[in-house]
């Protein structure tokens, strides 16, 4: 793949997170193959750790959207490679259990091959999202 059909694939999956697009549309992105991994606490988060295959996709975006209410996402920049791009940028959520909100830098990087994004790694502070969940 080259970089301009990396970014392509990067914005087009920010694209339809942001649209809402059903997550099996979303899914279609990855890789059967997919290795997904969000590091953090999986005690409190059930999309916290790693994972495999398409379905850690469609879990992720259905236990988010009913554990958090999506506040603000800002994308400041995104980067890509012959085999990558890397989104950076800032988000904040809302936890719909406590009413609590976190605000947290993020960095996605997704690994692509022949059009599909074959790995997901997720970097912000799932330490903040984890501690904001938790009811006191």
């Amino acid at each position: 793949m080259t970089r301009e059909n990396n970014l392509s694939i990067a914005k087009l999956f920010l694209e339809r997170i942001g649209s809402g697009e059903s997550a099996q549309a979303i899914a279609e992105m990855f890789s059967d193959e997919l290795h997904w991994n969000v590091p953090g606490d999986t005690g409190v988060l059930p999309w916290i750790g790693y994972k495999t295959g398409r379905l850690a996709v469609t879990d992720f975006l259905r236990d988010s959207g009913q554990m958090l209410e999506r506040v603000a996402l800002e994308v400041h920049e995104i980067l890509a490679s012959d085999d990558r791009a890397i989104i950076l940028g800032d988000l904040a959520s809302r936890v719909v259990s406590t009413g609590k909100t976190i605000e947290t830098p993020y960095a996605i990087v997704l690994t692509l091959h022949e059009g599909k994004i074959t790995r997901f790694l997720m970097l912000e502070d799932s330490f903040a999202t984890a501690m904001a969940a938790r009811v006191e």
